[in-house]
């Protein structure tokens, strides 16, 4: 078999493979950074959190543009872009179109916070677990390996730090904190 017939089909999976792994990171990360489980430089833990949602955003882009260049599929511009467009698993492409732009604005709205507002852009943030979520679902409902036992190993080795981290978090959120302390977003 020529590889080179399945190049389009192998980068866009391997780049949606990416882009799961690095935004179970990104999120175990973000949570983390809110509550008082990981101690530390904020400012090099905001820098780790940054290169992994820019790294999450760059492999969704190559997970969609890649397919444009599928033979079998042969998607349009609009199909890989917008909801409900596709014809091919028209649900689960539409879920992961939605999560990916999601995704997109909410890890690019890091960028206008101080527009925003620090309160009002810590709300909106919330919505990236939101959008991570469906993405996991897209991968596990049209994913190619979403059966493989090493796939499945995969999606719980990169969510199960992230529940875990959401797990504190919101236990953290029921601790009295001191008089004068500030609770974190």
């Amino acid at each position: 078999m020529d590889p080179t017939t399945h190049l389009f089909w192998i980068t866009s999976r391997a780049a949606g493979t990416a882009a799961l792994v690095l935004a179970g990171a990104s999120v175990t990360l973000g949570l983390s950074m809110g509550g008082r489980v990981v101690r530390g430089a904020a400012a090099d833990r905001r820098t780790v959190h940054e290169a992994l949602s820019l790294g999450v955003m760059a492999a969704l882009a190559v997970h969609a543009v890649a397919l444009l260049g599928d033979h079998y599929l042969q998607p349009s511009l609009l199909d890989v872009t917008v909801p409900f467009v596709s014809d091919y698993k028209t649900g689960w492409t539409s879920l992961g179109i939605i999560a990916g732009w999601a995704t997109v604005l909410l890890g690019l709205s890091f960028y206008a916070r101080r527009r925003i507002g620090m309160s009002r852009w810590r709300v909106i943030h919330r919505f990236t677990l939101l959008a991570w979520i469906a993405g996991i679902v897209h991968t596990l409902g049209e994913g190619t390996d979403a059966h493989e036992p090493w796939f499945l190993g995969l999606v719980a080795a990169t969510t199960l730090p992230a529940v875990v981290a959401l797990g504190w978090r919101v236990s953290e959120r029921g601790v009295t904190r001191p008089q004068g302390s500030v609770a974190r977003a």
